[in-house]
This record gives C-alpha cells, structure tokens and sequence, in this order.
C-alpha cells in the first residue's frame, strides 16, 4: 500500500519506507502485511455500518504523524495505467481470458477511459 504525504514525523515504523521525497509529496510504502501494522489496523478499527469494520484515513495518518496529500491528478492516472499494463500482461489474466473471462468492462475500455481522462488534464 502506498499513501502521499506533505509531512511525516522523524522516524518512521519498520513497516514504512519513504520512497520518493520532493519538497511537496512524499511517497511512502507500506508492508500492510507486517504483524505490527496489522495490530494498529485493529486497534484503530471502528465499525463504519452494521457489521462493516474499517479504519478511518484521518485516524491513521494522525498515528503514523503524517499530514496526508492528495497527489496531482496525472500521477494517479500515469499509476493506473501502468497497473493496467501489467495486467493486461500478467499470465493469469491471459490464462483467465483463455477459459473464457469476459468482464464488462475490458482492458481496452479502461485504457481509452485513462487515455481520454489526460487529454483533458494536458488541456488544462
């Protein structure tokens, strides 16, 4: 999992890993498969409606000392299309479309979809 940031505390948990760092974004990784992070999951989790349990963004950044950022629109759109890539690429999507897969929404729709989103955003 990865969050942005503007701001982060000195040190970080030994689950947490500064990727990038710019004097506006800073790009963390987190091993959300670490026992210790698992437990803050738990102890910060709050039921959100009946029998949905989850963990508000506000109140985990506020335990890991961050000030959360929201990255610029074509980065998010640059990540997505590279994960659709790999997906399109990945041997089990071919596999799954070999036995006959047929999603509504394809890959090819999704990249047209990313593709028309930047044009808008390079207008801009």
């Amino acid at each position: 999992m990865k969050l942005y940031a503007k701001t982060i505390r000195q040190t970080l948990s030994d689950w947490a890993t500064i990727i990038t760092q710019s004097t506006d974004l800073i790009e963390i990784e987190i091993n959300d498969e670490h026992p210790s992070f698992q437990s803050l999951l738990e102890e910060l989790a709050t039921e959100i409606e009946p029998e949905t349990f989850g963990v508000k963004a506000l109140d985990l950044c506020s335990r890991l000392g961050i000030e959360m950022s929201n990255p610029p629109l074509h980065r998010l759109v640059e990540q997505a299309q590279t994960l659709i890539y790999e997906i399109a690429a990945h041997p089990d999507y071919k596999q799954l479309l070999n036995e006959g897969y047929q999603p509504d929404l394809n890959i090819a729709d999704a990249q047209t979809a990313l593709t028309y989103l930047q044009w808008e955003l390079d207008q801009k």
